[in-house]
């Protein structure tokens, strides 16, 4: 299968803090990968490099044949930027919904004023991808009358608007009270069913063990393990992947 993000020798600094060290992961089309380690181990800021809300410090990031070069300056960077933000959606753990637009404007917003659709094309892409999500009823209220599972689903068809060819998922479910966790995780199900390629961070680990084609453990700003579910959960090799697992087994017991 093809290959479809490439990250090579990224590196993230903050001030002082080294944050990823010299990570390099490719990821296969319509593979699902969960990344999951401790606080601090560099799993948002990987998603937001891919994406380049964080400026790599060093390394390349690769998607879908568009190569971007840590460090870049200038119109050309800017525009090969733009390009990679057209093909990875982006979910966050805030749902960051316009409060003063209905569910169908959220949606809308980014086709028309990014990608400049004529909006009746918008709403029709909009349409679709709320039905997708189970909200196609909710098109005309605002985001304060949406619980929170709701609110992330108009954010998963604000993002599936866009027609990504990656979707990138920050632990999407951690503001969730834990009975609205299901009904978003069904709809990541669906998604990856579909054929979407999706990186996605999260701590639930029966969502990784069903979806997840590989399981990606981060520690300390690097790959420490990588595998099946099968091999993650069963038979963890790196003594982090062990204590991870054995936290996670002791959380749902």
């Amino acid at each position: 299968m093809s290959t479809i993000v490439k990250i090579s020798n990224l590196d993230k600094v903050f001030g002082r803090l080294h944050v990823l060290h010299n990570l390099s992961l490719d990821v296969a089309r319509s593979e699902v990968i969960c990344i999951i380690g401790r606080s601090g181990s560099g799993k948002s800021t990987l998603l937001r490099c891919i994406n380049f809300l964080e400026e790599p410090s060093a390394g390349t990031i690769e998607v879908e044949g568009i190569v971007v070069n840590a460090g870049g300056k200038g119109k050309e960077h800017r525009d090969l930027v733009h390009a990679i933000r057209l093909k990875t959606g982006m979910v966050f753990q805030e749902f960051n919904l316009f409060p003063h637009m209905s569910v169908l404007e959220n949606v809308t917003e980014g086709p028309i004023t990014v990608k400049g659709m004529h909006k009746k094309e918008a709403i029709e892409i909009a349409e679709m991808n709320l039905e997708r999500v189970g909200l196609d009823e909710k098109r005309d209220e605002y985001p304060n009358r949406l619980s929170g599972g709701q609110k992330q689903r108009v954010a998963i068809a604000r993002a599936l608007a866009m027609e990504p060819r990656v979707m990138l998922f920050d632990e999407p479910t951690s503001a969730l009270d834990p009975e609205l966790i299901g009904e978003v995780l069904t709809v990541m199900k669906k998604v990856a069913k579909e054929g979407m390629t999706m990186l996605v961070v999260t701590h639930e680990m029966g969502f990784a063990r069903e979806v997840a084609d590989r399981v990606v453990i981060l520690g300390e700003g690097n790959i420490v393990e990588q595998g099946s579910p099968s091999e993650i959960f069963s038979n963890p090799k790196h003594p982090q992947t062990k204590a991870l697992i054995e936290r996670y087994r002791t959380a749902e017991s």
